[in-house]
């Protein structure tokens, strides 16, 4: 609801900047220097996001789905071609895949959310070239089955990463698993910039090359084109900002991590009105990031409704799956394709979890939850 007075919100990007004056000065330093495009700061933040991430290489681009789009693209990804994905996703993910002429094949999830391995090699074909594992909301997948999968098969994995910064499976960062791995630093993300921005990783040497080339028109010099292609680079200013938050991130991170199991312990005894999917942290040896606090609900729409009038703001990531959306019917996919996916779709509930929840306000939007399904 539009300049509602929410007294647990959603958005918490007005908290997060209040603390002007490093960001002016990070942005002032690169205003001094004038290098705005392929600045400075940006080969140190490039430099910076490889070293944490033990990634040979990070490639600054314009924004995540330019991350996806830039991966297909070096890759050789094109008109014939299949990729394998799901279908609740943000859509830029099925989109990039449109956009080169490939075949987007979509595989249902699983309680978590995330792509069922059981299902993926059913769903390749002599077309298939590569599998984009999406890492939603925070929460890893299973990388050591899908990479085992793509090995077998001879294909390309490209991980999307635009919900899981610096999240991890098995100890290794995500992101780091596949060919590349690709970062979105929107607004509505944990790490994020004053607009649009993102990253690829990669540890091939020669593919990052080319995806320097990719970025900025296929320039090899000033004045020497190899190929046409895309002007897609990270600002300087925004490389700035991200490197002042790359010096919080690690406190965001738990403190999120904190704030999701204060939830987990309330909210677990409502089951079976409410769900949340086992999580098996430490027998997985996983670490979700929580981008996005999301658990299965009866009764959604009325929920939300008793949820606003006691001024806690929600959100449903994503109410119409990939497959159902206008853009995608010449796919052929129908209602009942990808069950897993749709009963969530119809359920799914995305509740406040940022750095800047108290625990007071966690335990309100809980009791308040517990209150709707005790009448």
């Amino acid at each position: 609801m539009k300049n509602k007075k929410w007294r647990v919100p959603f958005v918490y990007l007005t908290k997060q900047f209040a603390d002007l004056d490093r960001y002016l000065k990070a942005i002032k330093n690169v205003a001094k220097k004038g290098d705005f495009t392929l600045g400075e700061r940006l080969n140190e933040l490039e430099k910076k996001m490889a070293r944490m991430m033990k990634a040979r290489q990070a490639i600054g681009v314009a924004n995540g789905t330019d991350a996806l789009l830039l991966s297909l693209k070096v890759l050789d990804i094109k008109q014939g071609d299949e990729v394998i994905t799901v279908p609740n996703s943000f859509i830029a993910t099925t989109a990039v895949i449109a956009l080169v002429g490939a075949r987007p094949v979509f595989v249902d999830v699983g309680d978590d959310y995330l792509i069922d391995p059981d299902l993926i090699e059913k769903s390749i074909t002599k077309r298939t070239k590569a599998i984009i594992p999406v890492h939603l909301a925070g929460n890893p997948c299973s990388m050591d089955r899908i990479m085992k999968i793509a090995s077998e098969y001879k294909l390309s994995v490209i991980e999307d990463v635009a919900q899981a910064v610096f999240g991890k499976f098995n100890g290794k960062y995500l992101g780091t698993f596949g060919i590349t791995g690709c970062f979105s630093f929107h607004p509505l993300k944990i790490l994020n910039v004053w607009g649009d921005g993102g990253m690829i990783v990669t540890s091939d040497e020669n593919l990052a090359g080319q995806l320097r080339l990719w970025r900025n028109h296929g320039l090899k010099t000033r004045d020497e084109v190899e190929f046409f292609a895309h002007n897609s680079r990270l600002d300087t200013i925004h490389a700035a900002i991200l490197l002042e938050e790359l010096k919080t991130l690690k406190k965001i991170i738990n403190r999120r991590s904190k704030i999701a199991g204060i939830y987990d312990e309330m909210l677990r005894p409502l089951e079976p009105d409410l769900h949340i999917p086992e999580r098996n942290q430490e027998e997985a040896k996983i670490s979700p990031t929580f981008t996005q606090y999301v658990i299965q609900v009866k009764k959604r729409a009325k929920l939300i409704g008793y949820l606003t009038e006691k001024g806690i703001e929600v959100k449903v990531h994503y109410p119409i799956p990939i497959h159902l959306q206008k853009a995608a019917q010449y796919l052929g996919y129908r209602k009942g394709d990808f069950p897993v996916c749709e009963k969530q779709a119809d359920t799914i509930l995305t509740l406040p979890c940022h750095q800047y929840l108290t625990e007071k306000d966690v335990m309100y939007v809980s009791r308040q939850i517990a209150d709707y399904y005790s009448k």
